[in-house]
């Protein structure tokens, strides 16, 4: 969060005091970013802010830049769906990397504003897990909740890109890089970026 971002006051319905809310002027603008590891902390802040913009105006689409090497599963599906449930669409831009989680964020845009500039690199494969370090009681549990978080994952990657199925549970066993071209051939983006060489300006195609 850059040093000296502006807050605003913000009342929920039903609470007495207001909590002051992180607005700067590329929030004014929809205008937001996953520029980090995924954990909790960014997710909230992102599902915050999504929702305080969503208040404020519901007919105005966001922007969510993603340059992320992945991070936890959870927040990323709760950042997931709460980008499925916003009456306004959410376009999803990915600069850099959208590796796993990020990737899997990257997806979650609406279908037609899933965008990538032409360097960018998308990469899928399975969730992952520290289960090995837990008591054998521990990693069985652990284990079984890592395959249905995999079937959960596999399933909304196919439904969102058109992958088959079993394209994707073959992919996702290892790590699957992507130019943003290969990407969107894939179904994870829609349209890449080309730079105009008359004007010098960035296209989408």
């Amino acid at each position: 969060m850059p040093v000296g971002v502006p807050k605003v006051p913000f009342r929920s319905p039903g609470e007495e005091d207001a909590v002051w809310v992180d607005v700067n002027r590329l929030y004014r603008q929809r205008i937001l970013f996953l520029g980090q590891e995924l954990d909790s902390e960014i997710s909230n802040q992102l599902v915050g802010l999504m929702v305080y913009l969503t208040l404020e105006d519901k007919t105005k689409d966001l922007y969510l830049f993603i340059n992320s090497p992945g991070g936890w599963v959870i927040p990323g599906i709760a950042l997931y769906d709460l980008m499925q449930f916003l009456p306004q669409d959410v376009y999803t831009i990915c600069m850099g990397l959208a590796a796993s989680m990020g990737s899997f964020i990257l997806v979650g845009g609406e279908i037609t504003k899933r965008l990538a500039f032409p360097h960018a690199r998308v990469m899928i494969h399975q969730p992952s897990s520290s289960f090995y370090e837990a008591p054998a009681g521990e990693f069985l549990l652990e284990a079984e909740e890592l395959l249905k978080l995999r079937e959960t994952l596999t399933k909304v990657y196919a439904q969102r890109t058109g992958t088959p199925l079993w394209v994707l549970s073959e992919d996702m066993e290892r790590d699957v890089f992507m130019s943003a071209t290969e990407a969107q051939a894939y179904g994870i983006i829609d349209l890449v970026g080309v730079e105009n060489e008359n004007t010098g300006d960035l296209d989408f195609v």
